[in-house]
This record gives structure tokens, sequence and C-alpha cells, in this order.
């Protein structure tokens, strides 16, 4: 099987495992090794009294393709470190997209960041996690 495949069967393997990213309506649009993409419409339930989403939102779309991105290589692993900057206010009705991109991986640690930015392609946040693989199948 082909490093696309081994990625695409990971992804799906993690979908049946954690459910938390669809039942916040986030989907994975993109799944290949060491990279991965989630986007989500933000719902009227998402966002606090002023009309903004709250930031935790963000952070889990984020970490959800930080998580598709470093578990692609067939390897449980698990975030040791994240940090998050919001840098615009998300709104009721944006469509966010969060796209992740392995910087370094060596041994069993990884460096991902994720950019998520709004429809109109304004960067709203920016993620960095660390990941430390425990060399279990994820398959």
């Amino acid at each position: 099987m082909d490093t696309l495949e081994l990625a695409r069967r990971c992804a799906a393997r993690m979908d049946e495992i954690d459910s938390t990213s669809g039942d916040l309506g986030i989907s994975v649009t993109l799944h290949e090794p060491g990279r991965a993409e989630t986007r989500v419409e933000i719902r009227s339930d998402m966002v606090d009294t002023s009309g903004v989403c709250h930031r935790g939102y963000l952070f889990i779309l984020a970490d959800s393709a930080f998580a598709f991105a470093s578990n692609s290589y067939n390897e449980v692993t698990y975030s040791v470190a994240a940090t998050v900057q919001f840098l615009h206010p998300v709104k009721r009705g944006d469509r966010l997209r969060a796209m992740a991109s392995e910087r370094s991986r060596s041994g069993r640690r990884g460096v991902y960041d994720v950019i998520v930015t709004n429809q109109d392609g304004t960067t709203v946040a920016m993620f960095r996690g660390s990941s430390h693989s425990t060399r279990q199948p994820l398959l």
C-alpha cells in the first residue's frame, strides 16, 4: 500500500475511534502523509453573547487537523504541546478551513503548523503542535 492510501486508511480509522470532530460538524477534507485539512461552518451554538465564535472551537478545529496529519503514518501519536494565536474574530456563518502541515518528524517527535482561514482566505488563527509517537500501529 502506498503512503497516500495509508494516510487515508488511518484517517478512516480515526473517524471510527473519535467522534468529537464529527459531532461538532468538523469534516476532514484532505488526508495525506503529514498533512490534513479540516473544515467547519460556525453555527449559532458556537458563538458567545457578542456573536463571536468561542475560541475553543477554533482550537478543536486546528487540533483535529493536527491529529489527522500526525497520525497519518500508521503510528498512534499524541499531542505533547500546542499553542494557538487568535488573529481575527470569527462570526456565525463563517466557513473555516484548517490546513495542517508537518514541519519536522524525527524519531518519535513531530512538529506541525496549522493555519486556520475563513471563507475570504483571511488567516484567523495559527496553531503549532508537537507530537509524540507511541510506535503502536493505528490500523
